[in-house]
């Protein structure tokens, strides 16, 4: 087996600048991501520094400014269904209400979208026999080729 060149001052020298610079690096990439070097970054919990926006300070204040229209769900004057809920005793004689006036009316409205469903449109292809015998079948429009079968929308 033969033997290996013993390294000279200076090469030693320079592996352990090179360490010591490695070292540095690792140090200080470990250091900005965790405070704790046994737990990941995640587990810093409350003592993580709170983060810095990179937006400028404004003049304005938060929200809605003065003079936007604004855009608020808006009741409709023809609802499809109108559910009254009406009290049917008074809370303070217990008397029953049902032939009372009505002195007011609060209006809530809600909005429900339609279940989505699938339409079917079945296509009857008819055979007819003419006076003579002969058998004639139907015409089937483009797209309509199986027994089922998706539309083109």
């Amino acid at each position: 087996m033969p033997r290996s060149r013993k390294p000279t001052y200076d090469e030693l020298v320079g592996l352990v600048a090179a360490q010591a610079a490695q070292i540095a690096e690792l140090e200080r990439q470990l250091g900005s991501t965790s405070r704790n070097s046994s737990k990941p970054p995640s587990a810093d919990g409350l003592a993580k520094p709170a983060p810095k926006s990179l937006r400028r300070p404004s003049e304005r204040h938060p929200g809605g400014q003065p003079g936007h229209p604004g855009a608020a769900l808006r009741q409709v004057d023809h609802p499809d269904h109108i559910v009254t809920h009406a009290p049917d005793r008074c809370p303070a004689c217990g008397g029953v209400l049902d032939e009372c006036c009505d002195v007011g009316v609060v209006a809530r409205q809600v909005v429900d979208l339609p279940q989505v469903r699938a339409v079917v449109t079945e296509h009857q292809i008819l055979t007819r026999r003419c006076a003579c015998g002969h058998l004639t079948a139907g015409t089937a429009p483009a797209g309509v080729a199986a027994p089922v079968s998706y539309g083109p929308a």
